[in-house]
């Protein structure tokens, strides 16, 4: 890797910063100064001092975002603002990919990584990872609404879905937890339209044992560290 590209995705700033940091000789690599940006490292095996601080490698990043509704999860899922776009450029420079997306009208919980088999492990149905919603609704559940979810609801084109679980929660107005260890197409809103109902409001509130953190508001994010991370794939009971 080029040492202006490992300092800049390190958080050092942007390429001119740390363009500058290393014309000014306060980089060092294994103990030589270096003044070529182009000059390339092992970010693996060497190690790299900035004004005499080790500079850690960091391959992996995991990004806890409160996703505002209107935002895409994907580029590809059309035109209008992304929820990468929330993001620094020293975050965006790892090109994170989203474990688990939400629709463009939903909101919270969602986990941008670069980390391919940690997204595979969340989103995989057979890890059977419970991912918990928050729900607004145009009328009531009913005892029959939950019982059909615990037997696993049949969707309209034949898609017959895992158990679910459904709970009824106080509020102004109809809401209910939702926790489901798939995610298919617009699945939370097509199993209240099996049993005659909508859902007019959606936010995701956790992922394994992963919790949206309370103090961030709509399109903030925070890191986790890797250990925080892994909580994502715990298995929780619906």
């Amino acid at each position: 890797m080029r040492l202006d590209k490992f300092l800049s995705n390190m958080g050092l700033g942007s390429r001119r910063d740390v363009h500058k940091l290393i014309s000014s000789g306060s980089v060092e690599v294994d103990g030589n100064v270096i003044t070529e940006r182009d000059a390339k490292i092992s970010e693996t095996f060497q190690k790299v001092y900035v004004n005499g601080s080790l500079i850690p490698y960091k391959p992996f990043i995991y990004i806890m975002v409160n996703k505002p509704a209107g935002y895409l999860s994907s580029t590809e899922d059309g035109s209008g603002p992304v929820v990468t776009d929330l993001l620094s450029d020293v975050i965006r420079s790892y090109r994170p990919g989203v474990a688990g997306r939400l629709d463009k009208d939903a909101e919270g919980l969602l986990l941008l990584t670069n980390d391919g088999p940690f997204i595979h492990r969340v989103i995989t149905p057979d890890k059977n990872v419970i991912k918990k919603y928050l729900v607004k609704l145009s009328r009531g559940i009913t005892r029959s609404d939950v019982v059909q979810f615990e037997k696993g609801i049949r969707l309209s084109d034949g898609t017959q879905l895992k158990p679910a679980g459904l709970r009824e929660i106080q509020g102004d107005g109809y809401f209910a937890e939702v926790s489901i260890s798939e995610g298919k197409f617009h699945q939370v809103k097509r199993m209240f339209l099996s049993v005659g109902n909508e859902v007019t409001y959606l936010k995701r509130l956790s992922i394994g044992g992963l919790v949206l953190d309370g103090s961030l508001e709509p399109g903030e994010y925070k890191e986790l560290s890797s250990e925080e991370a892994k909580k994502a794939y715990e298995q929780t009971d619906c």
